[in-house]
């Protein structure tokens, strides 16, 4: 598991795995952050019950694997049984984030012959009580096909009797097409967006794509957000910082959500 500083545009998470501060430092007001999101999402699903969740970008680096890592954690600590799936079948990150095996997951299944499989013969334990974990497995020649098949449907209505909570860490929305293909089948998708990286005409165009796909948009995450004067208080917007060391200046964020 990873606490580290990711600079921006890397591939830091692919090599390294994403910063699980909710397991580093549960008492942090970043953790905290990270509850407010679950608590959100489950005051959304009020009319409309939400076990499949989606978490994708519209670009690449834009901290959706951190955040999908860190609200998969924050619903195991509160007690729902709860898988967190790599469905990023081009960057996979999770197996890195959680230091598990990717010989075989996603595509594994996906690729498959036979119609019966054991889900404990592909999942593996997280190390954290409640969370399961399903990595992307094995690259494959043809992502798009497998995340848009009709077997990735199916898996995902199968998967969805055996745990309470389903989050999928999807590939960004901008950079291909079968994010909206497995959108429109989920419960709900939020949209990760990174201050002085995403572009507002991306976001316009992300929002429209999963909209003209039908999908259920619960709101976006923003992060990495700059404040000097970034405190701790109640409404949409929430201060924490980063520790990455006695020596190191802690930076200051906020880590924002907005219902659409």
């Amino acid at each position: 598991m990873a606490l580290f500083r990711k600079k921006r545009g890397t591939d830091e998470t692919m090599h390294y795995g994403a910063k699980l501060i909710t397991v580093a430092k549960p008492q942090s007001q970043t953790t905290e952050q990270f509850r407010t999101v679950r608590t959100n999402i489950n005051f959304k699903a009020i009319d409309h019950d939400i076990n499949t969740l989606a978490f994708t970008s519209a670009a690449i680096s834009e901290g959706k694997s951190t955040v999908a890592a860190n609200v998969a954690i924050t619903y195991a600590q509160s007690g729902k049984k709860t898988l967190l799936i790599d469905g990023d079948l081009r960057r996979p990150t999770v197996h890195s984030t959680f230091s598990l095996t990717n010989r075989r997951g996603l595509t594994s299944i996906l690729t498959s012959d036979s119609n019966e499989f054991s889900l404990d013969e592909f999942t593996q334990d997280s190390g954290i009580e409640n969370l399961s974990i399903l990595t992307a497995g094995p690259i494959p020649p043809n992502p798009a096909e497998l995340v848009g098949s009709k077997r990735m449907k199916t898996f995902i209505d199968l998967v969805r009797n055996y745990y309470e909570m389903v989050i999928i860490d999807l590939t960004p929305i901008l950079e291909v097409s079968d994010t909206q293909e497995l959108a429109r089948e989920l419960d709900g998708v939020v949209l990760v967006v990174r201050q002085g990286k995403t572009q507002k005409q991306a976001v316009k165009r992300a929002v429209e794509m999963l909209t003209i796909a039908h999908a259920h948009v619960l709101g976006y995450v923003m992060n990495d957000v700059k404040s000097e004067d970034a405190g701790y208080g109640y409404g949409y917007g929430y201060g924490y910082g980063y520790g990455y060391g006695e020596q190191e200046k802690e930076k200051k964020s906020i880590f924002s959500w907005m219902n659409k």
